[in-house]
């Protein structure tokens, strides 16, 4: 299934955001994300499902000086 990471087009086994995160790189990370515009805290992330089409928002925190 095709989902739209950041605006960015990726093909994903149909599942959950967290297996979606996995799968793309971002399993393990300080993250906060959101799926077509709504906040899913990361506790929700193994149980809320993705569909085709799905537009999941990533922000990681940045270290800086």
């Amino acid at each position: 299934m095709r989902i739209f990471l950041n605006d960015d087009a990726h093909d994903v086994e149909p599942g959950t955001l967290a297996g979606a995160l996995e799968a793309l790189g971002y399993g393990g990370r300080k993250i906060a994300t959101a799926v077509n515009g709504r906040f899913v805290a990361a506790p929700a992330r193994p149980v809320t499902p993705l569909s085709d089409g799905d537009r999941v928002e990533v922000v990681a925190p940045m270290q800086g000086g």
